[in-house]
This record gives structure tokens, C-alpha cells and sequence, in this order.
């Protein structure tokens, strides 16, 4: 892991859809591109990052977590709450609706830019996911990492499926006692 706490994030560009009603068609939706400058500058912001859109801890345990705790965090100051995962719109799109999210944001990090300038994009070879982003949450204020929770032993082709410290209870607490 290459990034740390007091560091600015990286400047990337993210590709994301928007609803759009001046598009013609059943699919009104537009391609944007969403700057980190615009995601971060000037908010206090949590990405919630994981390997895979649809995996069992993920889709069971990991974004549902942050979706039910969503305004309590946002009592702690917090403007906003992003899933990130290496896939892409579309797939983040899908992905929200079948679990029924409707207040974190989804952030697709398709070609892997943002989870590669971290430091957090890993092979899963292993398992036929290709690179992604390892697990892991942050606060970000104003574009600087403020408090990261990283699962443990980073790592290509993990056999394991490290979820312990990235959870929403371990940013509850830390907002308790911050």
C-alpha cells in the first residue's frame, strides 16, 4: 500500500453515468465525468472501496453495512459515502438497484486508475476477477486522507477474504471517540 494519512488523493477521472431525460430512448442515461477534485475538494467524504461488485462479502455484509448506517454517519459530519470497486457503471449501476442502495453513492473505478495511483489494486487472478481493488474504507476531508481502515496483509491472488477493520462498525466507532 502506497498511500497514507495526510496525503492527497489521487487526481483521476472517473467515468459515470447520470440520468439524463433529454436523451431519447428507454436508457436516459448520459456518460459524465466526475473528477476527484469534484468528488473531494472542500467535503468531508467516505470511500468504501472492495474487490467486487456482487460478491458474497461485499453484496452480504460490506455495502449493505454502510446503506444502513448511512445517516447516522452523515450526523458525524460526513457530506457523502462512495463504493468503489474496480467495475464498471454499468455493472455499479446493476449492482445498487439489486440491493436496493439508494443513499451511498456508487463510484466506478473501471480501469482500475484511482485503486492503481493508492496502491490498493491487486491481481485475482486466482479466483478469475482479474485486478481490483483491495478492501478497505477512508475519510477523506478537503482531498486529504484523513483516516484509512485497510484490511491486513495486502496482497496478489489472497486466498482469504480479509474483512475485519473496513466494516461500518469500525467507522461508527471511530466517530464516537473522534
Amino acid at each position: 500500500m502506497t498511500f497514507k494519512e495526510g496525503e492527497r488523493v489521487p487526481d483521476v477521472t472517473f467515468k459515470t453515468r447520470v440520468r439524463d431525460e433529454s436523451v431519447e430512448g428507454p436508457n436516459k442515461f448520459a456518460w459524465k465525468d466526475l473528477t476527484s477534485k469534484e468528488i473531494f475538494d472542500g467535503k468531508k467524504v467516505i470511500i468504501v472501496a472492495l474487490p467486487g461488485a456482487f460478491t458474497p462479502t461485499c453484496s452480504t455484509s460490506h455495502l449493505p453495512g454502510y446503506e444502513a448506517h448511512y445517516d447516522e454517519i452523515k450526523k458525524s459530519g460526513i457530506d457523502e459515502i462512495y463504493c468503489l470497486s474496480v467495475n464498471d457503471a454499468f455493472v455499479m449501476f446493476q449492482w445498487a438497484k439489486a440491493q436496493g442502495v439508494t443513499k451511498v453513492k456508487m463510484l466506478p473505478d473501471g480501469n482500475g486508475d484511482f485503486s492503481k495511483a493508492l496502491g490498493t489494486l491487486v491481481h485475482k487472478t486466482n479466483l478469475g476477477f482479474g485486478p481490483r481493488s483491495w478492501r478497505y474504507s477512508m475519510l477523506v476531508e478537503d482531498g486529504v486522507i484523513k483516516k484509512i481502515f485497510t484490511e491486513e496483509n495486502q496482497r496478489d491472488n489472497a486466498e482469504d477474504d480479509a474483512f475485519k477493520v473496513s466494516n461500518v462498525e469500525t467507522f461508527v466507532e471511530y466517530f464516537k471517540n473522534n
